[in-house]
């Protein structure tokens, strides 16, 4: 048995290839699948060269939307999501968050970067609900509505559930593995702006609005 690999990408062409390449290599996967958010760069053409099938939506869904279009394409029976800003990952990360799912030791997984970047690795230490490096059982997935409005607040929804229903999530610790900060990626007003209209979308999924 093996899993589906999803990756919500919005204009991460530059770090999109470096992703993938591990995730084709995990011998537990059987597809990868690139979903490209309304991306205005060459995000879509980067993936596709680099091996992944290839989603590309013409508005933008937000990262939930993006999700759950990809779930939609897939086969198998165990999604693994990761964030397509991902710097380090290798396919035996790949492999620690998908074998306890597919061997049904868990429910679900979620990963935490750990020896990375000071600045990722606190972020995670304080708030791991908020991780995009998960794998989830299809049937759990099928049992949340309207996850596709989440946009950035699909984690939280995920994580409220599962805890909810007293299903088994498992850590994982993600050794040497980070990613791109926005303000990295956006330039710091920029990607403080983009950081505030991200915490607002979280804080709505987790109030319940």
């Amino acid at each position: 048995m093996k899993a589906s690999a999803v990756v919500p990408a919005y204009n991460e062409e530059k770090t999109i290839a470096g992703v993938i390449e591990p995730l084709l290599k995990a011998p537990c996967l059987g597809e990868v699948i690139v979903v490209s958010d309304g991306s205005t760069d060459s995000t879509a053409e980067v993936a596709l060269r680099a091996g992944a099938q290839v989603v590309e939506l013409k508005d933008n869904l937000g990262k939930g939307g993006a999700m759950i279009e990809g779930v939609g394409r897939t086969v198998y029976p165990v999604i693994l999501f990761v964030d397509a800003d991902l710097i380090g990952l290798t396919p035996d990360h790949v492999q620690d968050l998908v074998l306890p799912v597919l061997q049904d030791e868990a429910d679900m997984t979620v990963g935490i970067f750990g020896k990375g970047r000071r600045a990722t690795d606190l972020a995670q230490q304080i708030a791991p609900f908020l991780s995009g490096q998960r794998a989830v059982k299809r049937q759990v997935l099928e049992r949340i509505s309207n996850l596709e409005a989440s946009r950035f607040g699909i984690e939280v929804v995920l994580t409220r559930y599962v805890y909810e229903q007293n299903l088994r999530v498992r850590d994982v610790l993600l050794p040497d593995l980070s990613h791109l900060m926005k303000e990295e990626k956006l330039g710091l007003l920029k990607g403080f702006s983009a950081r505030m209209r991200m915490y607002w979308e979280i804080a709505k999924c987790a109030s319940g609005r």
